[in-house]
């Protein structure tokens, strides 16, 4: 690496991947937890909701890989909603080492309530990027984050990925956006 990357040049290219990710991210964080917080969410419970539902169930050491986030901090908010009903544990008999966190039926039944509440037009980085579809015709496709990503975190990430946003694409069950006041009152008198 030393023959094709000065010093400087390092630097420049750390400084400005940390820079540009670190205030993209604040977009997205923003934006996710405006979106989910009528759900009595936040962001990490929200990223294990989805994780559990595109694997048809995960161990805590999936959800920490897949959601990029330490084991403890999986297990711990993976705990809170298995206390809210949302999730349960098991272990599994061919793997007894593993805890396994399942979506219930009212993990289902919010995630999707959430997935139908999104608004694209409350989206920071869509509207950010429409001058660059109109412009082309497409969405950016990622081609050369998706390459980093890759490399840092390997091709079962990617896969994981992959599985995932082919899950989106196929979903059926996202409908009109739900009645958050009526969500809120079910939600208080459970």
């Amino acid at each position: 690496m030393k023959d094709k990357v000065s010093k400087r040049e390092a630097i420049f290219y750390s400084h400005k991947m940390a820079q540009l990710s670190k205030a993209l991210w604040k977009a997205i964080e923003k934006d996710w937890q405006d979106w989910i917080k009528p759900f009595q969410l936040n962001i990490n419970e929200h990223h294990i909701l989805w994780i559990a539902y595109h694997l048809k169930g995960a161990s805590i050491s999936e959800i920490s890989k897949y959601g990029v986030m330490h084991v403890s901090t999986a297990f711990n908010f993976s705990k809170k909603m298995e206390e809210r009903g949302l999730l349960q544990f098991s272990k599994r008999e061919n793997d007894k080492r593993n805890t396994y966190v399942e979506l219930t039926a009212d993990g289902v039944e919010l995630l999707e309530a959430t997935l139908n509440e999104y608004n694209p037009e409350d989206n920071s980085v869509l509207r950010g990027v429409m001058p660059m579809t109109e412009m082309y015709g497409k969405l950016p496709e990622f081609l050369d984050l998706s390459a980093l990503i890759k490399e840092i975190y390997g091709d079962e990430y990617m896969e994981i990925l992959e599985r995932s946003l082919e899950n989106i694409e196929q979903e059926t069950n996202i409908k009109q956006p739900t009645d958050i006041e009526s969500y809120k009152q079910q939600s208080k008198s459970s």
